[in-house]
């Protein structure tokens, strides 16, 4: 069986400098699968080689064991979507959630618009009276669980989460965890998430690399970032960077979500 996304030997230049070297890996289907590292490291760059929005790509990127250079860009949106960090500036500020939900089934000729918002404002547990509003009229949490709905209008399988939780309070990042963990179960989802927070990998993850200046250092399963036993001095260094604050979000960040 082909995996879901996979990436072999990427390089990823802007202007004279290589900012992504020679990257490679893989996520199997219904797979979570995390890049952490340092600000600068290449982890959102990788995200965006994979969606088209990266200038000078090398290298194979697969989704669904096809070359993403074989998609047109409606037939790679059914397949993969990314939600974004900042669901405020994801989101048009002039457009109702209806009509943000609405957006992706026009564009690709879906009919019974109406029916799928609702469902899909279910699924993201969304109340339906948010369904005429503005975003500036939700709350952060309100308009990430928008971002996801409509992330998941046309259905694709892999989603790409960079950084989903960052940019909300401690209380709504458990939430939106939860509800990202239930969205996998329930309908088979694939995810590629880019973060920061070793403790957002722990609860969310099964295996992550371990980026540094572009490269990959390491990848493990998530078993090993929990007993902190990384091989590389680098990821050792990450680890050990990250257990002050680790530990206060654990407390009451995604670890109060389970």
């Amino acid at each position: 069986m082909s995996a879901a996304l996979n990436i072999e030997n990427l390089f990823v230049r802007y202007g004279r400098i290589d900012v992504v070297k020679d990257v490679s890996f893989s996520v199997a289907k219904g797979e979570s699968y995390a890049l952490v590292g340092e600000s600068g490291s290449g982890k959102s760059t990788i995200l965006r080689a994979i969606v088209g929005m990266a200038p000078d790509v090398r290298g194979t990127v697969e989704i669904d064991g096809a070359e993403r250079a074989t998609y047109r860009d409606l037939e790679f949106a059914r397949h993969c979507q990314m939600v974004f960090q900042d669901p405020y500036a994801s989101l048009h500020p002039r457009r109702i959630v209806d009509a943000t939900l609405q957006e992706p089934l026009k564009i690709h000729g879906i009919s019974g618009g109406s029916a799928k918002v609702a469902e899909m404002m279910d699924a993201v547990g969304l109340d339906q009276r948010f369904r005429y509003r503005f975003p500036h009229q939700l709350s952060g949490g309100q308009r990430q669980r928008v971002a996801i709905a409509r992330a998941l209008m046309l259905e694709p399988q892999l989603l790409l989460l960079d950084e989903p939780t960052s940019a909300l309070d401690v209380s709504v990042q458990a939430e939106i965890l939860n509800l990202l963990v239930r969205l996998r179960k329930d309908r088979g989802l694939t995810y590629l998430l880019v973060t920061h927070s070793l403790p957002v990998v722990s609860f969310l993850c099964d295996r992550l690399g371990v980026l540094r200046q572009g490269g990959m250092v390491e990848q493990v399963d998530v078993d090993v970032l929990r007993r902190g036993t990384f091989a590389k001095p680098y990821a050792q260094e990450l680890y050990a960077s990250s257990l002050g604050a680790g530990d206060r979000e654990r407390q009451s960040g995604p670890s109060a979500a389970v």
